[in-house]
């Protein structure tokens, strides 16, 4: 679309900015507290309320915790969150991840009962659940594909047994939606939405959250599975096998580094999208505002609604508690 722009004296830009009435009227983008999603980290125990150190603000919490924290975020107006859950015992397969009995199970239906009206979003992979803190399962030197997918579907099925609302896998195995969309159905569940973690890239911006989730890999890295960061016509790609594998929402993972893929992926597919604005994005704002360094909450708004303004339909992030606030304000 060409822009036509008049010559000044008799244009002057200005004329729409003078103003917070005006400049309310002509906003072209308007974030809104229905735009978040919360991430919450479930453990075992009762009347845990473990402070992250990277992360100030954000908790570890028990499940009774969960449902209390679950019913401020309803009660901001958030619509949703999702879980992450740490176990008790971890080993070479992750089997937490899918026991009956696991952590983010028993999240899930305690937090139904006590607050049916919040979405519930359950975060799909073994990362958190393996004594090595890899994805998946290791032989040797590799983190292997199929076998993985294998444990994933059973993760997911498990979640949507316990009340899940949606399932987002965030592996970036091949094929792991598919995979789910098939079991899912197979068991019931053909109406439960997965939003998958499309474009999910091997950041450095993670590193708060594996000390959040407990999830450090014991050795090597994620560079086989998750993208490189200098890739964006990959990214296309991948977004573009989960939903012909059955995605109904595609995230694009870290937020501010990659909204040039966001609008990409917007524009490309016009599919319900979401953006992790995730825990070192959050961590260096909330250390930045704490040296005086920076307006905490204007940079927070500033980023949050850039995000939305790349093309994020909605957004993962951990400032979703203190940005309801400012926008009930």
């Amino acid at each position: 679309m060409q822009t036509l722009v008049g010559e000044y004296p008799t244009t002057r830009l200005r004329r729409t900015r003078l103003t917070p009435v005006i400049r309310a009227m002509v906003r072209e983008t308007e974030l809104s507290v229905k735009d978040f999603i919360y991430p919450l980290f479930a453990v075992p125990g009762k009347k845990i309320k473990h402070e992250i150190s990277s992360m100030p603000g954000v908790y570890q919490l028990s499940v009774d915790e969960i449902v209390r924290e679950c019913a401020d975020v309803h009660a901001l107006g958030i619509p949703a969150v999702i879980f992450f859950g740490i176990p008790e015992h971890k080993d070479e397969v992750g089997s937490g991840a899918y026991a009956e009995q696991g952590i983010v199970q028993q999240a899930l239906r305690a937090v139904k009962k006590e607050v049916p009206e919040l979405m519930l979003i359950t975060d799909v992979c073994l990362c958190e659940y393996t004594s090595h803190g890899h994805c998946g399962i290791v032989r040797g030197d590799e983190i292997v594909n199929d076998a993985s997918v294998e444990l994933l579907t059973k993760e997911a099925l498990s979640h949507a047994q316990a009340g899940s609302d949606m399932v987002a896998p965030s592996d970036m195995f091949d094929g792991r939606i598919g995979a789910i969309r098939r079991v899912l159905d197979a068991n019931g569940f053909q109406n439960l939405p997965i939003m998958s973690y499309a474009a999910k890239y091997a950041s450095g911006f993670y590193g708060p959250f594996r000390e959040a989730a407990e999830s450090t890999p014991k050795f090597g890295d994620r560079r086989s599975h998750q993208m490189d960061p200098a890739n964006s016509d990959e990214a296309l790609r991948e977004v573009a096998q989960d939903i012909m594998e059955g995605a109904d929402i595609v995230m694009v993972k870290p937020a501010l580094s990659y909204l040039d893929v966001l609008h990409r992926v917007k524009q490309q597919f016009g599919m319900p999208t979401a953006a992790y604005n995730v825990s070192g994005e959050y961590s260096l704002i909330k250390a930045a505002a704490s040296k005086g360094w920076v307006d905490g909450e204007r940079v927070m708004m500033e980023v949050l609604t850039s995000i939305k303004r790349a093309g994020a339909d909605m957004i993962l992030t951990y400032f979703a508690k203190e940005a309801a606030q400012v926008l009930k304000k």
